[in-house]
């Protein structure tokens, strides 16, 4: 089963500290949603409001059109996946998977059964009698996850789950995380600060900044039509230009006041908006592109960003001709 939530005007607050300010969001039955941001903008302790660790200051949380206040975690449609994993180190892989099912009283035949299923589910089938301290961290992850989906959970909560894991084999359980919720039509909240990770697996993006939303949308339009600076800057790299009445430090660039954004692989030789020439300063080589700063010829102290493609012929001190394909002007 799957179901949606809803997020309706919640602020939540510690004290006189203020975690989340009317929070509104919904979240459609069956979407993978990715809530992302740095520390201490409010992304796990919206996380923890939907799955009832704490309740809201004001609003409401609704899964499945059902108001949750004063519903326990384990009384919700929810189970969620924390960072650690948190293993009984005593039980058997089969056994923790089992586990939710045992509180809930479901037979014993029953519950291994089931273990068995979401074992083989994740990757890990036959290896129900091994113990947490035999696996690696990314199988341990997996048997987490299967824990978690034993219940069959309307809602799956997940509190930075990867943050453990070393690169390689944290985009290898991207993958599988995916290709899992795809299988499952589950619903998934997932928690990150990591921006590769959010834009990997997530149907949509929430970028959180100080107790707010600041951008909501998939990970295409969230990364190249940013909606604030914060989520322009948080997103990736970003050289930003001023722009009054279409001026700016390198002429006219393009109509209206505000900020000019353009990502590092927008600006190249080729482009409809011309920036003019620069002079290449630095260099680094990244395998899949050249990282290169410039100054700029018409404003030496202006200093962009550019990510060639890796068989461009260039070195410092070279005068280039740059040109942006894509840019985003924004006021705020």
């Amino acid at each position: 089963m799957t179901a949606g939530v809803k997020i309706d005007a919640v602020s939540q607050a510690f004290g006189a500290a203020k975690a989340l300010d009317g929070v509104s969001l919904e979240i459609a039955a069956g979407e993978f949603v990715v809530l992302l941001g740095p520390s201490g903008c409010g992304k796990t302790t919206l996380l923890n409001l939907i799955g009832g660790f704490t309740e809201p200051t004001s609003g409401r949380v609704l899964i499945g059109g059902r108001d949750m206040a004063g519903i326990a975690p384990r009384d919700r449609p929810t189970t969620t996946v924390f960072q650690d994993y948190a293993l009984f180190p005593h039980l058997t892989l089969a056994d923790n998977v089992a586990f939710g099912l045992r509180m809930r009283g479901v037979a014993a035949g029953a519950r291994r059964e089931r273990a068995e299923e979401m074992l083989a589910l994740v990757g890990l089938a036959g290896r129900g009698d091994r113990r947490p301290h035999e696996l690696s961290g990314g199988q341990r992850q997996r048997v987490a996850l299967a824990r978690a989906l034993a219940v069959e959970p309307d809602v799956l909560l997940l509190d930075e789950p990867l943050g453990a894991l070393d690169l390689k084999l944290r985009r290898a359980m991207q993958d599988e995380l995916k290709a899992l919720q795809r299988r499952l039509g589950t619903t998934f909240v997932h928690v990150t600060h990591d921006q590769e990770e959010a834009m990997a697996i997530a149907d949509r993006i929430v970028v959180m900044n100080a107790g707010k939303v600041e951008d909501f949308g998939p990970p295409r339009e969230v990364y190249l039509r940013p909606r604030s600076l914060f989520t322009a800057g948080f997103m990736g790299e970003v050289n930003k230009i001023a722009v009054t009445d279409g001026q700016s430090a390198l002429g006219p660039l393009v109509p209206g006041t505000g900020t000019l954004c353009i990502r590092p692989e927008a600006i190249g030789l080729e482009g409809g908006l011309k920036l003019g020439r620069a002079k290449v300063t630095d260099l680094a080589f990244f395998g899949a592109h050249i990282r290169a700063h410039a100054a700029m010829v018409a404003a030496p102290d202006m200093d962009l960003i550019l990510h060639l493609p890796p068989e461009t012929a260039v070195n410092v001190g070279d005068v280039l001709d740059l040109s942006a394909r894509a840019h985003v002007l924004l006021t705020a």
